[in-house]
């Protein structure tokens, strides 16, 4: 195994990163300034290649040992609460849920949602506020389908889930979510009381007139996977798609929008 760290600028680092998966990377650290990337390679890959690919940006290679990842990723995890009402605990821990919580087991496997990050405690916490018994949700970019399991343990009557990345669809299916392979526009309109897309800025700004399309008549949106200084721009990309914001949410350096038509 051996590894490629790369010197990229805070504004590069999500493409670079979902580039780096697509180049076959088994794993990826973030340095604490975020100015720096290291993308782990088993040794069937080809280095030469790589640094064809990414000579725009100041490379360091180094030997590795092998790395099991998902051991890691366990070994981080642990039970957690979130929100009001949930308490959120690795498959393989057996601790008690506290009385209140509503329990959710989260195995995240390759695809994104272990509860941890703030912008996915910033959609549980709108969904606490906005999910009423009976009502439908709409999670697009469902990763590992912790938002969904969320808005059924709220009582939602139906709960639509949907993602473009086949793996966490089967992460999802995995975590007992109804889940296909799609996004917002393979979705019927006016379809889901409540839409929740814990995606990217560029994502949420694309996909608006979309997210918009699937609500109800007074259903409300909440987007997320953005940080408080991108939260204006995400803003202004609702707002030209017809929507209107209504709330802000913040966590830590990240934000929630709540939105509707």
């Amino acid at each position: 195994m051996f590894s490629l760290e790369l010197e990229c600028k805070q504004e590069d680092r999500d493409l670079l990163i979902a580039e780096l998966w697509e180049r076959g990377s088994s794993g990826i650290q973030e340095s604490d300034s975020g100015d720096r990337l290291r993308a782990f390679f088993d040794d069937d890959a080809d280095p030469i290649a790589l640094a064809m690919h990414f000579d725009g940006f100041k490379l360091h290679w180094r030997q590795e040992d092998a790395v099991d990842w998902v051991e890691i990723a366990n070994a981080k995890l642990a039970p957690m609460l979130a929100g009001a009402r949930f308490f959120l605990v690795p498959q393989w821990r057996s601790d008690p849920t506290p009385p209140g919580r509503l329990r959710i087991e989260v195995n995240s496997g390759l695809a994104f949602g272990t509860g941890a990050h703030e912008s996915t405690q910033l959609c549980l916490e709108s969904l606490e506020r906005l999910v009423k018994p009976g009502v439908s949700v709409l999670d697009v970019g469902s990763g590992s389908g912790i938002l969904s399991q969320a808005a059924k343990l709220l009582g939602a009557g139906r709960v639509i889930a949907c993602d473009v990345d086949p793996t966490a669809v089967e992460v999802a299916r995995a975590n007992g979510v109804a889940c296909f392979v799609g996004s917002a526009p393979a979705v019927k309109a006016r379809i889901a009381d409540v839409v929740v897309a814990n995606i990217s800025p560029e994502a949420v700004r694309e996909l608006a007139h979309e997210l918009l399309r699937c609500l109800a008549t007074g259903g409300s949106a909440i987007a997320s996977g953005f940080e408080n200084h991108e939260a204006a721009d995400v803003t202004r990309g609702i707002a030209a798609a017809g929507g209107h914001v209504r709330q802000s949410y913040s966590k830590g350096t990240w934000n929630a929008l709540v939105f509707s038509a």
